[in-house]
Formats: C-alpha cells, sequence, structure tokens
C-alpha cells in the first residue's frame, strides 16, 4: 500500500475536522468538571477537612489554573491540527500557547498575592505585575502576526507542473509530521502526568512543588520538540523553494521558538523580556516577508 495512502488515512483519523470538533467538547468537558474539583478541594482545604500544603488550594480564584491546564491541551492538539495547513498559522499557535501559559501563571500568582504598602519590593507582586503587562502586549502582538498573515500574499499565476508537484509534496510531508507529533505529545503528556503522581506518592512536598512549577515540566520539553520539527520543517522547505526571505523567514520563525524555549530556564522579568521578544521577533519576520512578497508582485 502506498505511504502517502496510509498517513492520509491515519490523518484522517486524528486530526480531521470532525475528530477536532470532538476533542473540542470533550477536553472543554474536562476542564469543568476539573475546575469543579478544585474547587471543592479549596473549600475543603479551607474548612481543614483536609490539608495540602500549596497556595493554589488555598484561594479560589487560583483554581481557574487547572482548567487552563486542560485548555493548553487543547491547544497543542490545534498547534499540530493547522501544521499542514498554514506554517505562519501553526507558529500563531505556538505564540496562543505561550500566552496561556502567561496568563495560567496568573492565577497562580493572584494566590501569592501579597497586597500591601511594599508592592515592588515582594516577589510574587511584581511577578504578576509582569505577567498581567505581558499577556496585554502579547495579546497585541499575536493579533497583528494574525492580521499580517490574513493579507493575500502573492502566489504567481500559472504554475508549472513541477512547481505544483513541489507543493503537493511538501503538504504531504507535513500531513506525516503531524501525524507522528500528536502520539508524542500525548505520551510526553502521560509521562509528566505519570512522574508528577509517582513524585506525589514518594515525597508529598515534592509533588506539590513539581504541581506549582507545571509549565517547566511539560511545555519545556514540548517546545523542545518544536525546536526539532521546526527545523525539520526548515530544511525540507529548500526542497520546496529557494527563495530568500521565505528562507529568512522560516529561519526566523525556529530563532522565535528557541527564544520560548529558553524563557522556561529563566525567572522574573527576563522570562517575561524573552517571551515578548520571541513574538516580537516573529511578528518582524513575518512583516518584512510580507513586504518581499509584494515587492515581487507584478505592477
Amino acid at each position: 500500500m502506498d505511504t502517502q495512502i496510509i498517513v492520509n488515512r491515519f490523518y484522517d483519523k486524528l486530526l480531521s475536522p470532525a475528530v477536532k470538533e470532538r476533542s473540542e467538547r470533550l477536553i472543554l468537558t474536562i476542564a469543568i468538571v476539573s475546575y469543579i474539583i478544585h474547587l471543592v478541594l479549596v473549600i475543603l482545604v479551607n474548612l481543614e477537612l483536609i490539608q495540602i500544603d500549596s497556595k493554589l488550594f488555598k484561594n479560589p480564584i487560583a483554581a481557574i489554573y487547572t482548567p487552563f491546564s486542560f485548555i493548553l491541551l487543547y491547544e497543542v492538539y490545534l498547534l499540530v491540527f493547522f501544521l499542514p495547513k498554514s506554517i505562519t498559522t501553526y507558529i500563531g499557535k505556538q505564540y496562543e500557547i505561550i500566552m496561556l501559559i502567561v496568563i495560567r501563571r496568573i492565577f497562580k500568582d493572584i494566590a501569592n498575592l501579597e497586597l500591601d504598602s511594599d508592592w515592588f519590593q515582594s516577589t510574587y507582586d511584581l511577578q504578576f505585575t509582569y505577567d498581567v503587562a505581558t499577556s496585554l502586549i502579547l495579546f497585541v502582538l499575536i493579533f497583528l502576526f494574525y492580521q499580517r498573515n490574513a493579507q493575500k500574499e502573492y502566489l504567481p499565476e500559472g504554475l508549472s507542473a513541477e512547481s505544483v508537484k513541489k507543493i503537493t509534496r511538501f503538504i504531504n510531508l507535513k500531513k506525516a509530521v503531524a501525524v507522528v507529533l500528536l502520539p508524542i505529545f500525548v505520551l510526553l503528556a502521560v509521562y509528566t502526568l505519570s512522574r508528577w503522581i509517582s513524585e506525589t506518592l514518594m515525597d508529598y512536598k515534592n509533588g506539590i512543588l513539581a504541581f506549582e512549577n507545571i509549565n517547566n515540566i511539560f511545555f519545556d520539553e514540548f517546545f523542545t520538540v518544536l525546536i526539532i520539527i521546526d527545523v525539520l520543517l526548515l530544511l525540507f522547505s529548500f526542497f520546496y523553494s529557494d527563495e530568500f526571505h521565505k528562507i529568512i523567514r522560516n529561519s526566523g520563525f525556529v530563532i522565535s521558538t528557541m527564544l520560548i524555549k529558553i524563557s522556561f530556564s529563566e525567572k522574573g522579568l527576563v522570562n517575561n523580556a524573552l517571551i515578548i521578544g520571541a513574538v516580537l521577533f516573529g511578528y518582524l519576520i513575518l512583516l518584512i516577508h510580507n513586504m518581499y512578497e509584494k515587492q515581487e508582485k507584478p505592477s
């Protein structure tokens, strides 16, 4: 049986619009249930019926942290879903994921707020301020990124049969990558969850600490995998096009993903600056790329 037929079958089973719609309903259901469970645990902790040594279980607002975690997983699915359709939309989904991570962190920050006169002396209060400002900036940058992406790019008429063949091969390649990528992310999520459960059972305090730093547990490895995939797509794109501005655009997107990955190893203002810098760099790369496309369009 032809390899592409097998890839298309798996693609239809895992990444079709119908599967996407079912996955959305499932994730939203899980998110709502997890939110209710977290709220119940908060109430039990406040009533001193159970004991959990974490601020995430003392403030009801912090309960939003849990459903956001599942919404983030759905965004990961959407990232893979859009990979074969558009490289720029695929990159945009990466930016949406890092923004949602920042927003989820805000809900955790709220649980740690000290609300005293020495606002700028408190590490937690400062981090809350950084995250709120970062989320606003990212929201604007992502809007601008998609706005540029929505602009009609120039596609020359009368493409040769060989050019059409190359484009089709590249799309089929991205489908194959998406089919492989989805189970990798599922296995990664299962592994990180099982590792946290194991750590919690063996050492309760370290398990709770790992839960509070869950951003670094899954998404650090997640963006490492994305860098590998982005580099592979960059290399394979040379078979599709040797145009300078497209090569630079794809290379710039790889650099943007790397900056996001590096941000997980930093804390405080440096972390926020790297995240904003990554998205800003990606937006400017796309902006300049579109200027090249416009310049090459015949009058």
